[in-house]
């Protein structure tokens, strides 16, 4: 046996055996194992070790286990030579490493409490917190909007200018495509999309999302023949607008999920809109998509709303705007028809404007109506508003003489000029003339305060409370100390900003006796399944007396006389009164008003002896030399004038040619035009007729100008998806009608002979092209004997409810 080692050998006779070579040597007995462990600097010694090693050097008892060490105590073993003896091998590792049971209830205890965790959570959600159970719901259940139909936009006779029709529009459900992008491969050729675009789409894990919407029924029927799981079809409504531009900016529209951005589609948009449709839907174990039959909420379609708009009166006034934007040259234009006993507005024509069918391709900016929203100078004709002031104050009468200065005023800040050097004038002629020296004394008298005052109870500086969105208050200043430039310039318009809607209120306040109606754009409502409710006219105050009023009106008829600035307003055989303006535009960038750019004004009454219209005329920057209110937007108030007081049976036209015979008498017919919803409480004229709009859904064609001779006659017919769209057959022969008919495929009843004089349906139905009937009804052409005797200049312009003076299509 090597030297060191110890004998394995029994241990109970406490002796070491002899070995076979000879006597064994007697080694110095060693520390047993529990003692050489208990040695501070023995490999893997532990802090009980340690204790004990002290304890014995302290010669202190030290406890052992029982079993091995306890016999360990008791064994004297030889000692060994450290310095002889082959170092010890350390422990390894697996030695030393946790036992397995251990680790094992570490994971029991780690498993355990999250078991734990989980069972809190789920008890807190389902028994504390009621949104766990929504959140379930939410996870299982969803429910897809559908818009619901949205109610249409009619004039005051039943034209419509906004209606629904339903569209196909494609859809996805991408939780159900297995293979994204072979299903975009497939689509994107009948969509006309990309199929990179259309797969980022297709994507991920939605329920519900519009691929392409308002197609074609050829493109839908396409998707459909591809039969591609989770892509659907739905029809949903589409907004349509058959007049195009014309009244586009007051009409406004709806975008494409059926909310109302601008005009009356924004306004009256909780009237319109209706309740949406909506689709319960459940998802399977699978996480597919099932449709809840029972349980839908059916939609409400929204109510129709009527305007006081005269589809007629708005073409003729858009028509005449044109021509007279080509004439003078301006980049602009605004024309307002009032009734000024009501309030209502029967046109209101604009430009530029725009096409609501395709607002996707237009800047917000451009679709504001800028009759309501934009807010200018309103130069001279202000001072038919200050004198009416000074009347009714009494600080001036009507024949007050005031030295104008021959042409030229100094005040402090500010030289006062006329356009042509006047001596004494009395109030009326300062009117008549418009001499700015004249105004800025009749303002002196007056006094700024009060002057300020009663431009606020004519209704400038604040909104006119017509409804419409984003309406502008123009611009008033109210201070308790005016500079005497500032009440000088005041009295001819500048330094005050107003809107045509609030200048046409103000003037109609002077036609209507001094008191002041509230403009109204609604003439009645209507819900689904439902009749309709007419809404009545509003009185804001009175603003003078009636006595104040007549007297203003008079002197406004000297205007249009033949030495007044706005003679070329006349109309012949009618008393018009008005007043010319010629505003200054201000120039922001240089500082100061341009010699250059002006706004031309006219506001005007007709009849003057008993007023039927309030037209306001305004042209964004003419050309010289036609760039003054007299002499460009004059004009145009007579050429809207003389075709829209045909509406109500008086035939006249503008006195501007020289080639026109003289002056006719004035012939009323019956009126069927402008007239309001039934109201018991209006007082109307004898030969009003009352016509209450017709069904929605109705008649949606502008209506077409009749004439003697059928060459002025509408004949388009327009197509729309399987439906026709009426034209006009009035004042065509009997041949005519039959090869119109013919060519629209449609069957067409004869009644009499000579010239067609009613139809029914009327124009501007649509109707289907299947089984369509028209019944007409003809008269021998007496009438067209009698409409001989008049003077041939004269333009007729008998125009009944369907009347159109105006090209397009549909």
């Amino acid at each position: 046996m090597a030297p060191g080692r110890l004998d394995p050998g029994p241990l109970r006779t406490g002796r070491r055996p002899a070995s076979r070579e000879g006597p064994a040597r007697t080694a110095a007995p060693g520390p047993c194992p529990a003692a050489r462990a208990a040695r501070p600097d023995a490999p893997g010694a532990t802090g009980r070790a340690v204790r004990t090693r002290a304890a014995q050097e302290n010669h202190r008892p030290a406890r052992f286990d029982r079993g091995r060490r306890g016999i360990c105590r008791r064994l004297r073993r030889p000692s060994v030579n450290r310095r002889t003896a082959p170092p010890r091998k350390p422990r390894s590792a697996a030695n030393n490493r946790t036992p397995p049971r251990f680790r094992l209830a570490m994971v029991r205890a780690a498993l355990l409490l999250a078991f734990l965790g989980l069972a809190a959570r789920a008890a807190h959600l389902s028994l504390i917190e009621e949104r766990g159970l929504a959140l379930g719901k939410r996870q299982q259940h969803t429910i897809l909007t559908l818009a619901p139909e949205r109610g249409a936009i009619v004039d005051r006779n039943g034209h419509e200018f906004a209606l629904s029709i339903g569209a196909p529009s494609i859809y996805a459900m991408p939780v159900l495509l297995n293979d994204v992008r072979g299903t975009a491969r497939r689509l994107a050729p009948v969509l006309g999309q990309s199929t990179s675009s259309l797969a980022k789409r297709l994507e991920g894990r939605r329920n519900f999302v519009f691929l392409s919407r308002w197609v074609t029924p050829e493109r839908a029927a396409k998707v459909r023949d591809l039969r591609l799981n989770g892509i659907g079809i739905v029809e949903e409504p589409r907004r349509i607008y058959p007049y195009r531009t014309l009244a586009a900016s007051l009409v406004g529209f709806a975008n494409i999920d059926g909310r109302g951005v601008r005009g009356i589609e924004q306004q009256e948009d909780d009237w319109l809109r209706g309740t949406p449709l909506r689709l319960p839907v459940e998802r399977d174990g699978s996480g597919q998509l099932l449709l809840r039959t029972g349980n839908q909420q059916w939609s409400t379609a929204g109510g129709d709303v009527a305007l006081t708009l005269d589809a007629t009166m708005q073409s003729i006034a858009a028509q005449e705007l044109k021509s007279a934007i080509e004439r003078t040259g301006a980049k602009g234009g605004v024309v307002v028809t009032m009734n000024p006993s009501t309030g209502e507005i029967l046109a209101l024509a604009e430009t530029p404007t725009f096409d609501p069918n395709h607002f996707r391709k237009l800047r917000y900016a451009d679709t504001r109506s800028r009759a309501f929203l934009d807010a200018s100078e309103p130069g001279s004709t202000l001072k038919t508003f200050l004198i009416a002031a000074a009347l009714e104050s009494g600080a001036v009468t009507a024949e007050e003489i005031f030295d104008c200065e021959d042409g030229f005023f100094p005040i402090p800040g500010k030289m006062i000029r006329d356009h042509h050097a006047y001596g004494k004038l009395s109030t009326a002629d300062i009117l008549r003339v418009s001499s700015n020296i004249g105004a800025v004394k009749i303002a002196t008298a007056l006094g700024p305060q009060l002057h300020v005052e009663m431009l606020r109870r004519f209704g400038f500086g604040e909104s006119t409370g017509s409804g419409f969105p984003d309406e502008s208050s123009g611009l008033l200043r109210v201070s308790k100390r005016y500079r005497p430039v500032d009440q000088a310039t005041l009295a001819f318009g500048q330094g005050m900003s107003v809107t045509p809607i609030q200048l046409a209120a103000a003037t109609s306040a002077i036609a209507n006796g001094g008191l002041l109606m509230q403009p109204s754009l609604v003439n009645a409502r209507r819900p689904p399944r439902g009749s309709w409710r007419p809404i009545r006219p509003q009185l804001v105050h009175r603003v003078v007396s009636e006595q104040t009023a007549k007297t203003v009106l008079t002197m406004m008829e000297a205007v249009v006389g033949p030495k007044g600035t706005g003679r070329r307003a006349a109309l012949q055989g009618v008393r018009v009164a008005g007043k010319t303006g010629t505003a200054q535009k201000f120039d922001a960038i240089a500082g100061h008003y341009s010699e250059d750019d002006y706004i031309a004004w006219f506001i005007g009454i007709a009849p003057a002896d008993a007023p039927r219209l309030v037209i306001v005329a305004a042209l964004d920057e003419p050309q010289r030399p036609n760039h003054t209110g007299g002499s460009a937007a004059a004009p145009l108030f007579a050429s809207v004038a003389a075709a829209q007081l045909a509406r109500f049976g008086i035939l006249t036209e503008p006195v501007r040619a020289p080639q026109r015979p003289a002056a006719a008498p004035i012939t009323r017919i019956a009126s069927t035009a402008a007239t309001s919803k039934p109201d018991a409480n209006r007082r109307r004229s004898a030969t009003e007729t009352l016509v209450p709009p017709k069904p929605a859904k109705t008649a949606m064609k502008r209506p077409p100008a009749p004439a003697a001779t059928s060459t002025s006659v509408d004949r388009e017919l327009v197509s729309l998806d399987g439906r026709l769209l009426l034209p006009d057959l009035r004042g065509l022969t009997v041949a005519e009608v039959r090869a119109i008919a013919r060519s629209a495929g449609i069957a067409v009843l004869i009644e009499g002979e000579g010239r067609a004089v009613s139809q029914e349906p009327p124009p501007g139905t649509i109707v289907a092209t299947r089984n369509a009937q028209i019944r007409v009804r003809f008269e021998p052409a007496t009438a067209e004997l009698a409409r001989s005797q008049l003077p041939r200049d004269i333009d007729q312009r008998e125009a009944p409810d369907t009347a159109w003076t105006g090209g397009g299509s549909i």
